[in-house]
């Protein structure tokens, strides 16, 4: 009778996944994206979604850049892959393509951070969300990131001018190439060849020369 017990409640751990069972050091298959994958991450809401043949497929809360060090607003892409890639990045690395400084999507150690302006332009995540994503994305995989570049009114807006750096000097950059006084790079860096640029528009429409995009430049640019 007692050996009769035993073997039930034995059948019971295995079946059920109880402590004590085989199936509880079975860990549940993981549902992946089976078409092309895509990120869209909102700086606004703190959040990344991934996109399984342009279908939202799921969520993860992040962390974004803080204010004085955005998180780059642009269309970029996966340009490796790391596992713990070094200290204060978690145990995942994914980097991208970005041309004016190093910035990925990473986890971290510093969870309670998630769902807030805190990093210094990276994207982070839950280790246990960015080893999840790590799986699904492979270098060339598209990430949109989305947020505001400046308020709406130009008084309002930061001057930009040699030295500068990030997605707003990418608008500028564009801006110069539509108005037909800049060839490229669209790279993010206000160098000299953006200056030369902006200093002809300037003279050419009547503005005072200062190399500097300012009040009276947002709009002329299109901006």
């Amino acid at each position: 009778m007692l050996t009769n017990y035993l073997t039930l409640l034995i059948f019971v751990f295995v079946i059920l996944g109880l402590p004590g069972g085989a199936a509880a050091d079975v860990k549940p298959a993981k549902e992946a994206p089976a078409g092309n994958v895509e990120l869209v991450i909102s700086v606004d809401r703190q959040t990344l979604t991934v996109y399984d043949d342009e279908k939202e497929f799921k969520v993860y809360h992040v962390a974004v850049g803080k204010q004085e060090t955005p998180t780059p607003i642009g269309v970029w892409q996966i340009k490796r892959k790391a596992k713990n890639w070094g200290t204060g990045f978690g145990s995942r690395w994914m980097g991208l393509n970005v041309p004016w400084g190093i910035y990925g999507i990473h986890g971290t150690n510093k969870p309670w951070s998630i769902g807030s302006h805190a990093s210094h332009g990276c994207i982070r995540m839950h280790n246990r969300d960015v080893e999840e994503l790590y799986q699904w994305v492979e270098p060339g995989t598209v990430v949109r990131i989305e947020g505001k570049l400046y308020p709406a009114l130009y008084e309002l807006r930061d001057k930009v001018y040699r030295g500068s750096k990030g997605s707003v000097v990418m608008e500028v950059q564009k801006g110069l190439i539509r108005e037909g006084y800049l060839k490229g790079p669209v790279d993010g860096i206000f160098g000299g060849g953006t200056e030369a640029a902006l200093k002809k528009l300037q003279k050419d429409r009547g503005f005072e020369v200062t190399g500097q995009v300012d009040v009276d430049i947002w709009g002329v640019l299109g901006l």
